[in-house]
């Protein structure tokens, strides 16, 4: 990696019997939502149709959202189904206390391995690009390197985990998608958006990104072949294996293209091993993973100028878990490995003029457990690491943490108010103790309907970028403190079968954030705590499934509004500006009208805080013929000029053609 850093821009089952009552019932049913501009309402009428209203009061969201509105102007009237398919409860499990989704006080959205396959993404930056309130900033394609930001957080604030494990990376917040996983091992992903220190430790800052793995539950062979513009040549096999006392699933993917601009090619590999053991005494889960990534940089990093830059990143893991249930008491111990090797190249074709090399080493043991009782649920665990960091440029490194969590759930009014609040205790061997006090509170309005609240510290110590770093025109700083936040938020949630519906209000006041500044022109750029940020916002989430002639339909829709109010810090040099997402629109309809030929059409509108906007809409169809698929992609299909970071174009309309070959 070369002059990479911190860059602070900052979801009603009902009858529909054909009875008077249902239908008057269902009839006052509607779902309303309006915000700055976009006015969306359904409802069932008293014919029993489902009626959906689409309104746009801004006339440059008319513009940007025209497509989309004659898309879904042809669905105007549509006969729900008449035995709705249940809604399979979902359980949050990476924190100590397993809870239904429904169940949460937390604005969590789930992306299903259906909803994975209907996507078309071929990588996780792609696919989490269609979530609203996550900002995804490719350099380029195919995931060679993207950074992960949530809630106008900054990448070193939002943690990546791999069915539980922690794969931050002590050095930058630019390696926290090395290790995405191929999305045909990726069963769901639970995005948690808000402080999540308090659950998961300091890099949960805004946020926090859990890949749970998929099983093996068959015997199966599946084979995968793409291929489409700029070259792209992907291959990908997947060997599923359950046997008496054991289960196994293997993947090895390998992604290829000569780039959509010069230097811009890329060589993707992934292999990827997740084995189940049922012993006399206790199951054993093993996990391993680990990606090649070598790709052309061009303008990724120090300036558009650059176009010659090179990297090659390697990520591994490695984990062992376990769990053990006596009576009320649940205990699940983990250990890990996680490395990460770093090679930036400044001129791709003469190494010798600038080269980083940075590997770093993370070992890990962790026990999880909850105690169920009288009062409620209690959740406990202590996790413990050391991280090891070598690099010609920041140095050789070591940091020892421990993080002691508790937590206790409280139920009361007959369970339909839970009052959970814990604490976090961090010790980092070079920034001493910190704590992360937090609380969430829920309360079931009805069956369906619940409220809820959470608040929670959180922090975030220096990177080793933060604090070693050193080039002709940047230095670190290391008497950098901890960023800090408080962070606040209430929502309301309404879950069924079919419809799904979430809106929340959130606030953050963060101080101490890193930027580099200087005092003249001809200083250097040098990392300090400067900062103080309020970040507020208000996010809504929609999802209904219905069908047509039983052909089943999926609406989807997603908005973040993000305002953030910076101190006026009186600088004449500050290298990062804010540039969250201010307006965050996503939509996806999913539909099938023939058997066994669905298609998706995917919406994406952003505007960013220093004014840039546009809209993206890709397209995706698939054909199942039992073991066999083939299925194309288009991405970018009105050619929008557009960036995400770095002033690095992104490509302009692409295709990818695949078929998909399954033998069980």
């Amino acid at each position: 990696m070369g002059v990479r850093r911190k860059a602070l821009f900052l979801e009603e089952k009902y009858s529909t019997a054909p009875n008077q009552k249902n239908l008057e019932a269902r009839s006052n049913l509607q779902i309303i939502f309006n915000f700055a501009g976009l006015n969306f309402k359904t409802f069932v009428n008293s014919k029993g149709l489902r009626q959906f209203r689409l309104r746009l009061n801004n006339q440059k969201m008319k513009k940007n959202l025209l497509f989309f509105t004659i898309l879904f102007m042809t669905f105007g009237f549509v006969r729900a189904q008449e035995n709705p398919e249940q809604l399979e409860e979902v359980t949050l499990t990476a924190g100590r206390i397993d809870l239904p989704f429904s169940k949460n006080s937390r604005t969590i959205k789930i992306i299903s391995s259906e909803e994975i396959k209907n996507s078309g993404a071929n990588n996780l930056a792609d696919l989490l690009q269609q979530v609203t309130g996550v900002d995804i900033r490719r350099r380029g394609t195919g995931g060679a390197q993207a950074d992960l930001y949530i809630r106008g957080g900054s990448f070193d604030q939002t943690l990546l985990l791999i069915d539980g494990i922690k794969v931050e990376d002590a050095q930058t917040g630019h390696h926290t998608l090395n290790l995405a996983l191929p999305m045909e091992v990726i069963e769901r992903i639970e995005i948690i958006k808000g402080p999540a220190a308090r659950v998961y430790g300091q890099n949960a800052f805004t946020g926090a990104v859990n890949i749970i793995t998929k099983d093996a539950v068959q015997n199966e062979v599946s084979i995968e072949l793409e291929g489409g513009s700029y070259s792209q040549k992907n291959a990908s096999v997947t060997v599923s294996s359950n046997l008496e006392k054991s289960s196994h699933i293997v993947n090895y993917t390998r992604q290829l293209s000569d780039g959509y601009r010069y230097n811009t090619d890329y060589d993707n590999q992934q292999y990827f091993i997740k084995s189940k053991f049922d012993t006399r005494s206790l199951p054993i889960e093993m996990i391993a993973a680990f990606a090649d990534r070598k790709f052309g940089a061009n303008g990724f990093y120090a300036s558009p100028e650059a176009v010659d830059q090179y990297e090659e990143t390697q990520a591994s893991l490695l984990g062992f878990s376990s769990e053990f249930k006596k009576g009320n008491l649940s205990l699940k111990p983990r250990v890990y490995w996680r490395r990460n090797e770093d090679e930036y190249i400044y001129l791709r074709q003469d190494p010798s003029v600038y080269r980083n090399l940075h590997i770093s080493n993370k070992v890990g043991a962790e026990i999880n457990a909850s105690y169920v009782s009288r009062l409620g649920v209690t959740g406990f665990g202590v996790d413990m690491a050391k991280v090891f960091l070598s690099s010609n440029n920041l140095g050789d490194r070591e940091r020892f943490m421990t993080t002691v969590f508790l937590e206790h759930q409280f139920n009361l009014l007959n369970d339909r108010l839970d009052i959970t609040p814990g604490v976090a205790v961090n010790y980092f061997s070079d920034f001493k103790f910190h704590a992360f006090p937090g609380v969430d509170i829920g309360y079931q309005l009805a069956d369906r309907w619940r409220a809820y609240g959470n608040m929670g510290y959180t922090y975030r110590i220096p990177t080793y970028t933060d604090l070693y770093y050193a080039s002709p025109n940047t230095i670190g700083n290391v008497d950098l403190e901890p960023e800090e936040a408080i962070s606040e938020e209430i929502g309301l949630k309404y879950i069924a079968s079919q419809l799904q519906f979430s809106v929340a209000l959130f606030n953050r006041d963060a101080q101490n954030l890193i930027d580099y500044v200087k005092e003249n022109e001809d200083d250097l750029w040098q990392a300090k705590n400067v900062r103080d940020v309020n970040s507020k916002g208000v996010e809504a989430n929609f999802s209904y499934g219905y069908t047509i002639k039983n052909h089943r339909q999926n609406l989807e829709l997603g908005y973040t509004y993000l305002k953030d109010d910076v101190k006026d810090l009186n600088l004449d040099f500050s290298q990062y500006s804010i540039n969250s997402l201010r307006h965050h629109f996503t939509a996806a309809y999913t539909s099938q009208f023939i058997k066994n030929l669905s298609h998706t059409v995917i919406y994406k509108y952003a505007e960013r805080t220093l004014g840039e906007s546009y809209s993206v809409v890709d397209f995706n169809i698939s054909l199942g013929l039992d073991e066999f698929e083939i299925y194309a992609t288009a991405n970018n299909i009105f050619n929008t000029e557009y960036t995400e970071t770095n002033l690095v174009p992104m490509p302009k309309g692409n295709v990818l053609f695949g078929l998909r070959f399954t033998f069980r």
